[in-house]
Order: structure tokens, then C-alpha cells, then sequence
């Protein structure tokens, strides 16, 4: 009989990750910004991202807080590369779509803060909660 040296089912390790101070307090503040449930973020990220992902989701933050978009403040305000390149919740490919999206209406007249929320409404359908 063979025996596995870890875990096959990692949900616990990385909800324990997840409710850590540090990452609990970034999981809040993402979820606050697109509107959506902290356990339904929970639940999206523990499906989606890896150990390894999961633990570095601060340092990630971070980063992305000092260098994301730097040049765009409406990629900035969307948080094109924050959720994409830093902390990849989305793909690349989703979220340059949405920001495509989002920089047309503010071309043709939409208030900024308007085409943002739609954005951010775009995001929330891709990550399917």
C-alpha cells in the first residue's frame, strides 16, 4: 500500500493562510473594493491559486501597491495589473479585455468613477462569484 508523505486535500492549509492576520486583512480589503462577499473571495482563491500564491498574497499586495500601472491612473483605479500581473486572480488576457472595455467608455464620455464600477462589475462576472 502506498502512503503520501502530505496532504491530498489542501483547503484547510490554505483557509488557515487566508485567515492569518496579514492576508485576512488583504483578502477584506479586496473584497471591499469589488463588492463581494470575503468568503466567497476566500472560497475563489483557495480554488484558484496555489500554496505558494496564497502565502506570498501580501508581499504581492504590496508591490503591486508601490509599481502596479504606475503611468494610467484609470488601469490604476481599475487594478489591471494588481489583479492580473501581482496577485493573478484573473488572467492577463480577462483583464485586458475589461480594461478595454473600461478605457472605450471613458473615450466616449462615461465619468471615470462610472466606467470603473463597470469594471469592477466585469471583474466580479469573471471570477464567477
Amino acid at each position: 500500500m502506498t502512503t503520501y508523505l502530505y496532504e491530498q486535500d489542501l483547503v484547510t492549509q490554505k483557509y488557515r493562510i487566508l485567515v492569518a492576520m496579514r492576508h485576512d486583512s488583504l483578502v477584506r480589503k479586496i473584497a471591499q473594493e469589488l463588492n463581494i462577499p470575503v468568503q466567497e473571495l476566500r472560497r475563489y482563491l483557495i480554488e484558484h491559486l496555489d500554496m505558494i500564491q496564497l502565502e506570498n498574497l501580501p508581499a504581492r499586495a504590496e508591490m503591486a501597491d508601490d509599481h502596479a500601472d504606475q503611468g494610467d491612473a484609470v488601469a490604476r483605479a481599475l487594478g489591471r495589473e494588481k489583479y492580473s500581473l501581482y496577485l493573478r486572480i484573473l488572467s492577463g488576457a480577462t483583464m485586458d479585455a475589461i480594461f478595454s472595455e473600461v478605457d472605450a467608455r471613458v473615450h466616449t464620455g462615461t465619468p471615470v468613477d462610472d466606467a470603473i464600477a463597470y469594471g469592477r462589475t466585469q471583474i466580479r462576472e469573471a471570477l464567477k462569484i
